[in-house]
């Protein structure tokens, strides 16, 4: 049998109904009474504490309400302590600690209440009763009105931390009533006479940073936080505010709006400044050169700072005149200062773009002050297309079209090309104003036409299969992979509706134009020749036969 039993068993005693009832009276009396009393047992087992109270019977509270926030136990063994004496429960005082402390506590504060100045507490709500709910602050027990306390019956806001102020203390009672509401109607007609003195200020007021973010940063005015949007922050458009400000820098506001429902202030740094976009016409025009400092790089293009709040925006393309820019950063570091030129300004729109390659000479120009048309060079093939390839010399490209590629017109570049190949070419133009420049690899090979003309001459005889026929007349091929003309009258004998393709045809050829790669022949000249051959050697076999009559005769 435990002590706590045999304990309980001890006090089991036969009393009689006047002993009874007189002590009844006695203990009514002291019910709720703070009295001392004496730790004569502990059990860490059954984690209890007997309490002597100066009955006969002891009392047993839970060693949890003698622990510290460590857990450690404060007393021990014959140790006196304060408790509050709650009831009886047969014959057994019911006794509490922490009743007591709580006691002590509030009769402490009651002692050093002055009620000329004004008390706020920061505490937990620990109960919820009819009338209202139980706030605990610094171990004192507070009582908060349902009416003062500005939360809905509905809920449970027990454990909810709260902020009230004291608004009634009756020190013979042991009772202080606080009220929250009382703090937020406060707060409330704070909060709108500052909004009230930022909607009428005339001149911006100043502020200070309290919290930085990544869309934007909230700025105490009066002690009320207002949120500057990112894009409130510079006429240069939405910016961000960590490379711009520091936490505690003072900085001057104006009010945008108050969102009375979310309790929302919105302000801006930018409306506080004047705006540089008023007067841009008199301090820009399209043309100027101006020194700008790259503050920020995109894939895209880089934003460039102006100063006097305006920042431009210098796209990929205006960088370098190579038209192969992978990348803004291959050719400019946040910080660099450059000379550009402003090439548009959209004041409605708020825009300014700006130029870097437009200051630098073009490089086409640089080209044709080097090379000429008709100079041969050599440059690499960077890309192979169905229409030509691209040879890069020097720092440009030029284009070497398919027909400028061979002599053979069914082959093509991709035929004879690949990239990275190394080609010589012939320079046959350069278009400065649309900055292109044209290629010729044929060129620089003997043609079709001339190889023709040192083994042809005019009124020699050709044959040809036919490989086209038109209106005007026939194409034909000749051995030398030559196309040559018989016009349709240039045909007699031959009839063109007649002639069929493929059909070999033989012709005198009437004219050779090795500039522009043209043969001429005819059917009818040969015919012709042939006659004329034909009546020669008639008349030479004639004059051969009056001879011989004539000797006849003389003999």
């Amino acid at each position: 049998m435990s002590n706590f039993e045999e304990i309980e068993q001890n006090n089991q005693e036969e009393k009689s109904f006047e002993e009874l009832l007189e002590e009844s009276f006695k203990n009514e009396e002291k019910k709720n009474e703070l009295i001392e009393g004496e730790i004569v047992g502990i059990n860490e087992e059954e984690n209890q504490a007997i309490i002597s109270v100066g009955q006969k019977n002891e009392a047993i509270i839970s060693l949890n309400q003698l622990r510290d926030e460590e857990g450690n136990l404060e007393f021990q063994k014959g140790d006196k302590i304060p408790v509050v004496l709650l009831g009886f429960k047969n014959e057994r005082p019911i006794v509490s600690y922490t009743q007591a402390k709580k006691r002590l506590a509030m009769d402490e504060f009651l002692q050093e209440y002055d009620d000329s100045q004004e008390y706020i507490i920061d505490g937990v709500i620990t109960k919820k009763n009819r009338g209202g709910y139980i706030v605990e602050c610094d171990g004192i027990d507070f009582f908060m009105p349902r009416t003062e306390s500005y939360i809905s019956p509905k809920s449970n806001p027990v454990g909810k931390k709260v902020k009230a102020i004291i608004v009634k203390v009756d020190k013979e009672k042991k009772s202080v009533i606080v009220s929250r509401k009382e703090l937020i109607e406060r707060e409330k007609a704070r909060i709108q006479e500052i909004i009230d003195r930022l909607k009428n200020a005339t001149e911006p007021v100043t502020g200070v940073v309290k919290k930085i973010t990544s869309y934007g940063m909230f700025v105490d005015v009066g002690g009320i936080d207002g949120l500057v949007h990112y894009s409130q922050i510079s006429h240069k458009g939405p910016v961000n505010p960590a490379k711009y400000f520091n936490e505690g820098d003072e900085v001057k506001v104006v009010m945008l709006d108050y969102d009375k429902k979310k309790k929302h202030l919105s302000l801006s740094i930018k409306e506080a400044m004047p705006n540089p976009w008023d007067k841009i016409d008199e301090i820009l025009e399209v043309g100027d050169t101006i020194k700008v400092t790259v503050s920020n790089i995109e894939p895209y293009g880089a934003f460039v700072d102006l100063g006097e709040d305006l920042e431009a925006f210098l796209h990929v393309s205006e960088i370098s005149w190579d038209k192969n820019v992978k990348h803004p950063k291959d050719y400019l570091n946040i910080g660099d200062e450059l000379d550009v030129e402003v090439i548009e300004i959209d004041k409605e729109n708020k825009r300014l773009r700006v130029s870097l390659k437009r200051l630098l000479p073009k490089p086409i120009e640089e080209f044709a002050n080097i090379y000429k048309s008709g100079d041969v060079v050599k440059g690499v093939v960077t890309s192979v297309t169905d229409f030509g390839a691209f040879v890069k010399i020097d720092n440009l490209e030029g284009l070497l079209h398919n027909q400028e590629c061979s002599w053979d017109k069914n082959k093509k570049c991709k035929d004879i090309l690949k990239v990275g190949d190394e080609v010589e070419v012939k320079i046959i133009n350069i278009d400065t104003e649309k900055e292109k420049i044209s290629l010729s690899k044929k060129a620089l090979e003997e043609s079709p036409i001339e190889k023709f003309a040192k083994n042809h001459k005019v009124g020699d005889t050709i044959k040809g299969k036919v490989k086209d026929i038109k209106d005007f007349g026939v194409f034909i091929v000749v051995d030398e992979g030559i196309d040559a003309l018989i016009r349709k009258e240039d045909l007699y004998p031959l009839k063109i509706d007649e002639i069929n393709k493929d059909q070999e045809i033989e012709a005198s050829i009437v004219f050779i134009d090795t500039k522009n790669g043209r043969v001429r022949a005819s059917v009818k000249k040969l015919e012709r020749q042939k006659e004329k051959e034909a009546l020669k050697e008639f008349n030479k076999d004639d004059s051969i036969k009056l001879g011989d009559i004539i000797k006849e005769k003389q003999k």
